[in-house]
C-alpha cells in the first residue's frame, strides 16, 4: 500500500465525511421554518435517544477494525460478518425488549411506538452501512464508498423535505426521511457483506466483545460530557441562556465534525503503520496532521462572530466569547484522539472508559461550581477542562501500554499549549474589530502561501483550463 495511495483515500474520505455530517448543520434553518416548535423539539429528542441507543445496540464494532484487519487479514470478510451477526443479533433482542417495555417506558422515551420502531429498524441495517464503509477505508478504497455517503446523506436531507411538505404531519416525515434511505442502502450492503464473508464464526465475538464492551461506557460518557452543559444551564441560568450557548456550541461542532472526517481516514493509516511498527513515519507525519487541523480552528475561531451572524443573526451576539474555548476543546479532543486509535490498535480499552467517566464527573462537579459564580460562559470553560483531563490520561495510557514512541508528546503538549494561547488571543481580538480583519486576512494569505507550496495551485489550474479547452 502506498503513501501516495493513502493519501488520496483521505482526501476523499475527509472531504465527503465532512460534506455528510455538515448536511445537517446546514439544514437546520430549512426544517425550523417547515416544522412547528413541537415537531422541530421532538424530533430533536429522537435524534438524542438515537444517539444513546446507536451506541448501545451496535455495540460500535467497526471500531475493532483498526487491529482486526491485520489479526485476520486472511480472513477479514469472514470476520465481517460474523461481527456484523452479533450486531444484528443485538438489534433483534432489543426490538423484542423494548417493545415490550414500551409502555413503562415510554415517559422516559418521549415518542411513539412507530417512532422507536422505526429508531430500531434504522439502527438494525445501519452496522452494515458502518462495517461496509469501515472496510473499504481500511483497503484505502474509496469510490464506492464516498458514492454511498453521498446518496445517503443528500438522499436524508431530500427525501426529509419533500415528506415534510407533502405529508399532514410533519414529525412522521422528518424521521422516515431521515431513516429510510439508511435503511436502503443497508439492505443491500447486508447481503453484499454475507456474500462476501460467506459463513458466520461467533469465535469472533469474544476478540470484537472485549474491544467493545468497555468502549460503550467511553461513547456514553463523552455523550454525557457534550450534552451535560446544555443541561446544567438551563436549569442555573434559564433557557434564553441556554439558546446563545447552543447555538455556539452548534457552530464548534462544525470543527468536531472535522474531527470525526480527518479521523475517518487516518485511522486506516495508522493501523497499517502500527502493525509495520513504522513509528518514526507516523511521528513525521502526525505533526503535519495536527499542524492542518489546528490551522482549520484557529480559522474558525477568528470568523466566529461572523459565522454566528449568518447562524442565528445579531441576537445571538451574546455567545460570542463562547466559541473559542469550545473551539480549543475540540483541538484537545482531536489530540486525545490520536491517543484513542492507539489504544484501540493494542485491544485495550477499559482504560478509555474509566477516562471518559472521570472527565464527565470533573465536567459535572466544575459545572456546579462556576456557572453560578460566572454565567453560561464558564460551562465552555468546564468541558475545556475535560477534554484536557483526557488529552493527559490518554497520553499516559499510551505510555504505559508501551507506545510511547509513535507520538512526539513534547509536540502534543506544544499544541496544546498554543491552541489555549490562541484562545486568549482571539478572545481579545472581538474587541477590536480592525485588528481582527487584518489577523484574518493574513490568515487567509497563509492558507492560500502553504496551500500553494504543498500542491502547486497554480499549475494545477493550468492542467485544468487545458483540459477545458482540448475538450472544447
Amino acid at each position: 500500500m502506498s503513501n501516495s495511495k493513502a493519501v488520496k483515500s483521505g482526501i476523499w474520505y475527509t472531504a465527503a465525511n465532512f460534506l455528510m455530517r455538515s448536511i445537517g448543520l446546514i439544514t437546520t434553518p430549512i426544517f425550523t421554518r417547515l416544522l412547528t416548535h413541537e415537531e422541530f423539539g421532538l424530533y430533536s429528542n429522537f435524534s438524542s435517544w438515537l444517539g444513546i441507543l446507536t451506541i448501545i445496540i451496535t455495540l460500535n464494532l467497526e471500531s475493532t477494525f483498526i487491529s482486526a484487519r491485520y489479526d485476520f487479514e486472511e480472513k477479514f470478510d469472514n470476520y465481517i460478518l460474523s461481527v456484523l451477526s452479533l450486531s444484528t443479533l443485538s438489534s433483534a433482542a432489543a426490538i423484542v425488549i423494548l417493545n415490550a417495555l414500551y409502555i413503562p417506558l415510554a415517559g422516559i422515551l418521549g415518542m411513539s411506538r412507530l417512532y422507536l420502531n422505526c429508531m430500531l429498524i434504522y439502527i438494525l441495517f445501519l452496522p452494515a452501512v458502518n462495517l461496509f464503509q469501515a472496510r473499504e477505508r481500511y483497503n484505502f478504497e474509496y469510490k464506492i464508498s464516498v458514492l454511498l455517503s453521498l446518496i445517503i446523506s443528500i438522499g436524508s436531507a431530500l427525501l426529509s423535505v419533500v415528506l415534510v411538505m407533502n405529508m399532514d404531519d410533519g414529525l412522521q416525515g422528518r424521521i422516515f426521511g431521515s431513516v429510510i434511505p439508511t435503511i436502503a442502502v443497508g439492505v443491500i450492503l447486508y447481503f453484499i457483506i454475507f456474500r462476501n464473508g460467506k459463513s458466520v464464526d461467533t469465535s469472533y465475538w469474544k476478540y470484537a466483545l472485549v474491544i467493545c464492551l468497555p468502549f460503550i461506557p467511553h461513547l456514553l460518557s463523552m455523550t454525557v460530557l457534550n450534552s451535560l452543559d446544555r443541561i446544567m444551564i438551563t436549569n442555573i441560568c434559564g433557557a434564553e441562556d441556554n439558546a446563545l450557548y447552543s447555538l455556539a456550541y452548534s457552530c464548534g461542532h462544525i470543527i468536531s465534525i472535522l474531527l470525526v472526517s480527518m479521523n475517518t481516514a487516518f485511522a486506516p493509516w495508522l493501523g497499517q503503520k502500527l502493525h509495520d511498527k513504522a513509528y518514526g513515519e507516523i511521528r513525521s507525519a502526525s505533526k503535519k496532521y495536527i499542524g492542518l487541523f489546528m490551522a482549520l480552528a484557529f480559522g474558525i475561531m477568528i470568523f466566529t462572530p461572523e459565522i454566528l451572524l449568518i447562524m442565528g443573526g445579531r441576537s445571538y451576539n451574546g455567545a460570542l466569547y463562547v466559541m473559542p474555548p469550545v473551539a480549543c476543546g475540540c483541538i484537545c479532543q482531536f489530540l486525545y484522539t490520536l491517543f484513542v486509535n492507539v489504544e484501540q490498535f493494542s485491544r485495550k480499552t477499559v482504560g478509555m472508559a474509566i477516562a471518559s467517566a472521570s472527565a464527565a464527573l470533573l465536567n459535572y462537579v466544575l459545572n456546579l461550581i462556576f456557572i453560578p459564580k460566572f454565567g453560561y460562559i464558564a460551562a465552555a470553560y468546564t468541558t475545556l477542562a475535560g477534554f484536557l483531563w483526557l488529552l493527559l490520561v490518554h497520553m499516559l495510557l499510551v505510555k504505559k501500554y508501551g507506545y510511547s514512541e509513535v507520538y512526539s508528546y513534547r509536540f502534543v503538549a506544544l499544541a496544546a499549549g498554543a491552541a489555549m494561547a490562541v484562545t486568549l488571543g482571539v478572545n481579545a481580538l472581538y474587541s477590536v474589530p480592525v485588528v481582527r480583519y487584518i489577523v484574518g486576512v493574513i490568515y487567509i494569505l497563509a492558507v492560500i502561501y502553504t496551500a500553494n507550496r504543498m500542491f502547486d495551485l497554480r499549475e494545477q489550474f493550468n492542467k485544468f483550463v487545458k483540459k477545458k479547452i482540448s475538450r472544447s
